[in-house]
């Protein structure tokens, strides 16, 4: 069968408040895309051998059954957030919502792991939504809808960049309406002492360009995945994609799913393992991960502390279905 999720997705940005390497293969940017999805696909397999189920729908009227479906709060930026609160960090969402039953249950999942929503503002469209559909072999189809996602206007975060330590965006590809204010919004922060931190996750159109070359200028943390620095760098291998970017951002944190996550910076590589656990879902465990990574970074602990507080919140994150069941709180890491 096919495990049903439902996201509801509401946030493009979070402010932390004060309160084997292989020779180089030159590949085209398509070539390197197929070759990315399959190693994508293969990981997953050796993760979930005994995934969910087998039922695939098919077209032309015919009805299928499933075990269950989970409604869960997603979004890369809400599942980030949450992490921080559960942390310590005061955490505040900046974005809009639609006037619907999703927007509610979006609002109390936030407010009950502890983050600020007074900044999320209402929309005449829809919450976002994505309907997620998971195969046994781990491997996923997501259809989403935007809704209200994309209308953040700029000078909802001007006005809070005086009262904010550490400003993390998610979803950048994604964003479309906000890309031209980025400069200046980050000039600005920087000007004020911000710190931040990005996570652009997947770009849909698969260009991996859209301006962001005029934004890691500002960044201090960038957190990618290593399929994504790959295509965002234009480099072949992770170890050429980190050197690359580092020479545009202080601190390159790569996650690297089963096999760790490494960070580079002043020339200096780290890395860390991924901790052995019983993963029952590994959606958000990459925004649990930069959740605790940032907490790290904003105690003024080492790399190698930071990047060991990531992994297991990310390791966590995995061992329970949704993104924020398994998060740990700060007792725990």
């Amino acid at each position: 069968m096919f495990f049903f999720r439902v996201f509801c997705e509401i946030f493009v940005y979070f402010v932390v408040k004060f309160f084997s390497i292989h020779s180089p293969q030159i590949l085209s940017r398509r070539e390197k895309n197929e070759k990315i999805r399959r190693n994508h696909r293969i990981r997953h397999l050796r993760r979930f051998p005994n995934g969910p189920g087998t039922t695939i729908p098919e077209f032309g009227q015919k009805e299928k059954l499933v075990d269950g479906y989970n409604l869960e709060m997603g979004g890369s930026a809400c599942i980030f957030a949450c992490q921080c609160a559960k942390l310590g960090l005061t955490t505040t969402g900046v974005g809009s919502i639609g006037n619907d039953s999703f927007g509610n249950f979006m609002l109390d999942c936030l407010k009950n792991d502890g983050v600020d929503t007074t900044h999320i503002r209402p929309n005449k469209d829809k919450t976002a939504l994505t309907l997620a559909l998971n195969k046994p072999d781990g491997d996923r189809g997501m259809l989403t809808y935007m809704g209200a996602m994309d209308t953040v206007e700029g000078p909802w975060l001007m006005e809070l960049l005086p009262q904010t330590r550490h400003w993390h965006i998610c979803s950048y590809f994604l964003l479309k309406k906000i890309q031209p204010e980025y400069p200046t919004l980050l000039k600005k922060a920087k000007e004020l002492g911000v710190t931040i931190s990005l996570d652009t996750n997947w770009d849909p159109e698969e260009t991996w360009s859209s301006g962001i070359q005029d934004v890691l200028q500002y960044v201090d943390i960038f957190l990618p995945n290593e399929n994504e620095l790959m295509l965002i760098t234009g480099k072949n291998t992770m170890e050429a994609a980190l050197k690359h970017a580092a020479r545009f951002v202080p601190i390159v944190v790569v996650k690297c799913g089963e096999d760790g996550a490494y960070a580079h910076s002043l020339g200096n590589m780290y890395n860390h393992a991924a901790n052995k656990v019983t993963v029952a879902d590994t959606v958000g465990a990459g925004d649990s991960f930069n959740g605790g990574y940032v907490y790290g970074f904003l105690q003024g602990l080492p790399i190698e502390e930071c990047l060991r507080i990531a992994t297991t919140c990310g390791s966590m994150s995995v061992t329970k279905h949704g993104g924020t069941a398994g998060q740990p709180r700060l007792y725990e890491i």
